[in-house]
């Protein structure tokens, strides 16, 4: 009877290793900077047929963006969703997340 070369746990030695048993770190360093030091960018997508407002990139931590979209989502009366640097609301509704944010002192690219 053969002996399984690649059962668990097996020894591949000569510099071989696993590719599952190390994970790449995700880069844990967030630059956090003042409102105004920002440069965020509106879009619009279609997903499912619906549209979705899509804001990016925030240099916070990850505790105030979603504070901040907490805050956003009830004075806009809209869902809302945090993923990576970007916020993301439910409904074309990119000018009025862009004069709430200018009021928070958020810049946007022209």
């Amino acid at each position: 009877m053969k002996k399984n070369l690649f059962e668990m746990g097996a020894d591949l030695g000569d510099g071989w290793e696993a590719d599952n048993k190390t994970k790449p770190q995700k880069k844990a360093s967030v630059e956090i900077k003042p409102p105004q030091k920002h440069q965020l960018h509106l879009a619009k997508e279609k997903r499912r047929g619906k549209v979705v407002t899509i804001v990016k990139p925030f240099h916070l931590a990850k505790s105030e963006l979603q504070a901040l979209l907490k805050q956003l989502k009830k004075r806009l009366g809209t869902g809302g969703t945090v993923k990576e640097d970007t916020l993301e609301f439910q409904g074309e509704i990119s000018e009025q997340v862009r004069t709430a944010l200018e009021e928070m002192e958020y810049r946007f690219r022209v």
